[in-house]
């Protein structure tokens, strides 16, 4: 599953922003117990491994000049859920680029 949120905010400040904010991943997963583990394989490319409710979603957030683009997989158990997933990411990753709450 692809998601792509356009910004217009340059790479080093969407790096920035992801990186100050990315603790509020699993904000909006139900139940509250999410563990969320994120690292910077690269310099434009924000690695996620997210647990809850016994299941696991791993993916990566590529940040581009005009864009970031959420790549998720889905465990197949998960596959009815797409569209919800696709919405709270949607949701949570225009959360994720608004500046960090001092």
């Amino acid at each position: 599953m692809d998601i792509e949120i356009p910004h217009n905010l340059g790479r080093e400040e969407v790096r920035r922003r992801l990186a100050e904010n990315s603790h509020r991943i699993g904000d909006n997963i139900p139940g509250g117990m999410a563990q969320v583990d994120t690292s910077w394989p690269s310099e434009n490319r924000m690695a996620m491994a997210i647990s809850a409710m016994g299941q696991s979603l791993t993916g990566h957030i590529d940040v581009e000049d005009d864009k970031v683009v959420f790549h998720m997989i889905l465990p197949p158990a998960l596959g009815f859920l797409s569209p919800i997933v696709e919405g709270a990411i949607r949701d949570q990753g225009e959360r994720l680029l608004e500046p960090p709450k001092d």
